[in-house]
């Protein structure tokens, strides 16, 4: 059990990520984009406390769930309690979409400081990267907010070392 920091999770939603998803939104973020829809996760002494337990045992109950979508908030700055909620999801069958303003290469490139931050990434299927741009927002595109953000295959960019795109784009 790890103990989270939330600002609310949705039950089901379809625009979180494929197919019918639980959505955790974490508490705190260091980021601040302007034209955030979620300025009242930045506060990392706002929100609720729940733990990895109570989330997944929502989760089992809708078997309409097809997978976990982590947002925020920033998820990565609570990896270490995100990853032992996306290792017992993975052993339910429910796959990991998570959305991050950090880009995946710095991820990558934090793993020695920030180990957790390797172990949630390596639980992910599919990573949206990089900040919200207001002057880059568009409606048009699938599960991101602004041009500059990727929707990156996690699995296949680990393997091959560089950052590989998903058909989700």
């Amino acid at each position: 059990m790890a103990k989270l920091r939330l600002a609310g999770i949705i039950r089901e939603s379809i625009v979180d990520g494929p197919g019918i998803r639980m959505t955790v939104f974490v508490q705190g973020c260091p980021h601040h984009c302007k034209g955030c829809h979620n300025q009242q996760t930045w506060d990392f002494d706002g929100g609720y406390d729940s733990t990895s337990e109570k989330i997944l045992e929502e989760a089992k109950k809708d078997k309409l769930i097809k997978g976990l979508t982590f947002s925020g908030g920033e998820p990565f700055e609570q990896a270490a309690s995100l990853a032992i909620l996306a290792k017992e999801a993975k052993k339910e069958g429910l796959n990991i979409f998570c959305y991050t303003g950090y880009t995946y290469e710095y991820l990558v490139e934090h793993f020695d400081k920030r180990p957790e931050w390797k172990e949630l990434l390596e639980l992910c299927d599919w990573l949206v990267d990089g900040k919200f741009i207001l002057e880059e927002k568009s409606l048009m595109l699938h599960f991101r907010g602004s041009k500059n953000q990727r929707i990156i295959d996690v699995q296949k960019s680990l393997k091959e070392n560089k950052v590989v795109l998903s058909d989700l784009n």
